[in-house]
């Protein structure tokens, strides 16, 4: 399997997460590819019209995308359990990774629009408004995490505060939500995710 990568990508950190947790590393061949949305990549648009990472080139030249797509099929090829079945632990699990997605989009947006030459202020507190709120809910949900089997729920809230480490340092997240960063550190010491810390280069 071929995945076309970087190594700052939080969503391209989802699936390294899954394929580590899964034994699946040697399974992949790393494309190091690069996404940016003012420049589509034509040799990446061969497999991914959308020009974005991850993608993966399965044996067979089928492409999968995005990355809850090729999480779920590296789970489903494995026999893994990163996706549960049981009905509460799966919409659990499934709203995890939505708020993490979600808040994920939030700061990339965020990043983009402070970088603008004349970033609009009413954005830039939107999109902090977002963050501030989405730490306070799950402030409140540490006990439930931590409660439940480390999951695509799990890793995807891993991706997200870790890309707010990566990309706002000065945002401080860890003063706003002491609790979910306990969880947070705990998190860090799992080989996985430990192996998947962004990297510039």
């Amino acid at each position: 399997m071929q995945l076309h990568w970087s190594p700052k990508s939080p969503y391209v950190r989802k699936v390294m997460i899954c394929a580590h947790e899964l034994q699946l590393v040697p399974q992949l061949e790393l494309v190091r590819s690069v996404a940016a949305m003012l420049k589509p990549n034509a040799a990446l648009m061969q497999a991914n019209p959308l020009s974005k990472i991850p993608t993966l080139v399965l044996d067979d030249g089928q492409t999968l995308f995005d990355s809850v797509v090729i999480c779920e099929y590296l789970d489903s090829r494995a026999g893994g359990s990163l996706f549960p079945k049981e009905s509460r632990a799966r919409w659990a699990a499934l709203r995890w990774h939505a708020l993490g997605d979600g808040l994920l989009d939030a700061l990339i947006l965020w990043r983009n629009e402070r970088e603008r030459a004349a970033p609009l202020t009413a954005l830039l507190a939107a999109f902090e408004l977002k963050t501030r709120a989405s730490l306070q809910l799950l402030e409140g949900e540490v006990g439930a995490l931590s409660a439940s089997s480390f999951g695509i729920g799990h890793l995807t809230l891993v991706c997200a505060l870790g890309y707010l480490d990566y990309r706002f340092d000065s945002f401080a997240w860890r003063e706003k939500a002491p609790q979910l960063a306990t969880w947070f550190a705990q998190m860090q010491q799992r080989p996985s995710v430990a192996a998947t810390e962004p990297v510039d280069g």
